[in-house]
């Protein structure tokens, strides 16, 4: 650790101790020599004005005070790690929706990037070693800040909606939701006044949006959860099915540490494949995801999944009928 973050740790240790901390416990905590601890805590007194006293029956140290006054570190002050995810969250946000804090989120970025190069971190670092790829992201549209700020607002909106399965333009009034960033894109959870249910919009089919004055009628997450989450994939509704998945043994050493469903049971087999049971409604998302598999997965229930996964299959075998 630095000298600054041996501060914020020392800070840290004081103001949440409710007695005196023994010197030896400080420099074991601080993993520094008993000259550092005093240099840190004469710096702490000199230029931060911290109320650090030392008590003669505990040999150690505190805050004094009142109990309901706790010092804190004046201005902005983060240990090095907490510097360095705050940054890896910025450039996230910056690369899944360019611009949209860019202006509000500007003094905080120069800011840190002055307390990195103050701790000969450097500037610029994170960017230059991280790298965020992706692969089959659709632009968020040009209605993402109005539909973002009728959310935050928890104002109604009016939306213009192109569907891609019906290829239709459509105007939709909704109470927004929650924004959801699934699979590299964005969607609007919403409950539709027209339609008189909840929905999910694809941010990049909202042609544009306007806010209304009206107050936007709330649900439970709970409720969302339910009737969004509840099977497999974002555009899920309520399971009504279980699929058993068989995964030979090569695909198993990765399939086994994913996640496809928060309720998924899992097991391995004798001849080191995997079963993985998943709930379900909609069969297409999970059929897609299946077959990304190829050989090393069979569908073994329900029989119906197995039939449209056995039907696509032998579609795909029939394009390559010439070879």
């Amino acid at each position: 650790m630095n000298v600054f973050d041996r501060i914020y740790a020392l800070h840290k240790q004081l103001a949440g101790a409710r007695h005196p901390i023994p010197k030896a416990t400080l420099e074991a905590r601080l993993e520094c020599s008993p000259a550092t601890v005093k240099r840190i805590i004469r710096d702490m007194r000199l230029y931060l004005d911290a109320p650090i006293e030392y008590d003669r029956e505990y040999n150690g140290y505190y805050y004094a005070g009142e109990s309901d006054a706790h010092f804190e570190l004046p201005g902005l002050w983060f240990n090095a790690s907490e510097l360095v995810s705050l940054l890896a969250m910025d450039q996230l946000l910056e690369t899944l929706q360019p611009g949209l804090l860019s202006s509000d989120l500007a003094p905080m970025r120069k800011r840190l990037e002055r307390i990195l190069e103050s701790r000969a971190m450097g500037t610029g670092e994170l960017s230059r070693r991280t790298r965020i790829l992706r692969a089959t992201a659709r632009r968020p549209g040009p209605a993402f800040a109005d539909v973002a700020g009728a959310l935050a607002m928890r104002c109604q909106a009016v939306i213009r909606y192109h569907g891609r399965a019906r290829d239709q333009v459509s105007e939709r009034r909704v109470s927004p939701q929650r924004l959801i960033y699934y699979r590299d894109n964005w969607y609007l959870d919403a409950w539709c006044h027209d339609a008189e249910g909840l929905r999910s919009f694809s941010l990049d089919r909202i042609q544009d949006a306007d806010t209304l004055d009206t107050p936007a009628i709330d649900m439970d997450s709970a409720a969302l959860d339910a009737e969004l989450g509840d099977g497999y994939g974002i555009f899920s509704g309520t399971a009504s099915d279980v699929a058993i998945l068989r995964f030979s043994a090569t695909a198993a050493r990765w399939v086994a540490d994913e996640q496809w469903h928060p309720d998924q049971v899992g097991r391995w087999l004798e001849d080191g494949g995997y079963e993985l049971r998943v709930p379900y409604s909609a069969s297409a998302e999970l059929l897609h995801d299946v077959l990304a598999h190829g050989a090393e997965v069979e569908v073994l229930a329900p029989s119906d999944l197995r039939r449209q996964a056995a039907l696509r299959l032998r579609q795909a075998v029939a394009r390559y009928a010439d070879v």
